[in-house]
């Protein structure tokens, strides 16, 4: 399976991220299959932020690639995936996130000597 995720490059404390399409199998910063765009967190212009190949992007998630959770969020941002089904999905998680942390009990809190 094809996976489209990101892989980190940069120095430290000053990440920059490839957008690639990667067999599932291999590491985070192993071989890729193809280049899809890149992201720099540290840009202050938005619009300078990101930049992915549209037409290729379609073109591997129609051949059943699957994106990491992180870059289906910028793929619904950028109108490349349907943003409706996607905002159900995460609404649904978060809801399951919440649901969760209820049901946990809370911890009693520890005194410090």
């Amino acid at each position: 399976m094809v996976r489209i995720r990101m892989q980190r490059f940069g120095r430290h404390r000053s990440p920059f991220y490839r957008i690639s399409a990667i067999d599932a199998r291999t590491r985070r910063d192993g071989r890729v299959i193809e280049q899809l765009g890149w992201y720099n967190p540290s840009e202050s212009d938005a619009t300078k932020q990101i930049e992915l190949n549209g037409e290729r992007v379609k073109y591997w998630l129609s051949v059943g690639a699957q994106p990491s959770e992180t870059v289906r969020d910028f793929f619904a941002k950028h109108n490349l995936i349907d943003k409706a089904s996607w905002e159900a999905e995460h609404k649904a998680k978060v809801e399951r996130v919440l649901a969760a942390r209820a049901a946990k009990p809370a911890e009693p809190e520890k005194k410090k000597k």
